[in-house]
């Protein structure tokens, strides 16, 4: 086991505590929630900036695997039914060895009868990629292992077409940069069809992230897209699950049904 590895299973406690909130991937199509991306968040819900700001290269390792298994623990206990999926976030230079630093949320997921086909990965860099060959490795190991993968932040900085070429992923979420406005910016609309229709091509599913309006909804409806995210239908909620609005057909529709049975108006989000 390389030295990485052998640094977060060190023994030494994590010189903070953190937990994670929920926030609801859609899918419209079938009107339900699809999934769940899970967020880093301090116990007292304190923001992922106050958390992530104490991580550091000594540590980076050991807080990557408790991410995991965090995320992977509530699921289980809070996710409604066995199809519900779990997005977990991570960076690439958080993995040593990917075969060996997975086993922590093998591990987990067996724990909790959590089914590997249900986690998604996602994966995204501030900065360009030095080693592509270490991320490929990633990518295929996670692959062989079951588990989904995804670009996020998709169209901004270096997240972007070389990612996609190099790793085709099995989803890229939209940067919210790219979708706000996007009712009313005929450039943002191109770029979105283009996108869509490429990822199309190469057998890539889409998911817009940080929808805001029902207008930018309905324009990316019209360009079909099927998964989306966003404050408009939940915000995140600590260690529990959001109330959602799910648009039924028309988006225009004001109440919804709930996983509970419930209704509520779609603002109230």
């Amino acid at each position: 086991m390389t030295r990485g590895c052998q640094g977060c299973q060190n023994g030494q406690p994590l010189p903070f505590e953190f937990t994670m909130a929920f926030h609801p991937i859609l899918d419209l199509l079938q009107t339900t929630v699809w999934g769940y991306e899970a967020l880093v968040r301090g116990t007292e819900g304190q923001g992922a900036g106050q958390i992530l700001a104490m991580v550091d290269d000594a540590n980076r390792y050991k807080f990557d695997q408790a991410c995991r298994v965090k995320a992977i623990e509530l699921a289980g206990a809070l996710f409604p039914d066995a199809e519900t999926r779990l997005s977990i976030n991570f960076m690439p230079n958080a993995v040593y060895e990917p075969a060996a630093c997975i086993r922590a949320t093998l591990d987990a997921a067996h724990r909790v009868g959590f089914a590997r086909q249900r986690i998604m990965f996602e994966f995204t860099e501030n900065e360009r990629m030095t080693d592509v060959a270490h991320v490929q490795r990633i990518v295929a190991e996670y692959r062989k292992q079951g588990f989904a993968t995804a670009i996020d932040d998709f169209g901004a900085g270096y997240a972007g077409l070389n990612l996609l070429a190099s790793f085709q992923p099995d989803f890229i979420k939209l940067d919210m940069e790219l979708i706000r406005g996007i009712d009313t910016s005929r450039q943002r609309q191109t770029i979105v069809a283009a996108v869509v229709a490429m990822a199309r091509q190469l057998g890539v599913a889409v998911i817009a992230e940080g929808i805001e309006t029902e207008a930018e909804l309905v324009t990316l409806q019209a360009a079909g897209i099927q998964l989306v995210q966003g404050y408009l239908f939940a915000k995140p909620a600590v260690a529990s699950l959001p109330t959602v609005w799910i648009p039924q057909g028309d988006v225009r529709a004001k109440t919804t049904r709930l996983p509970t049975g419930d209704t509520m108006d779609a603002h109230a989000a």
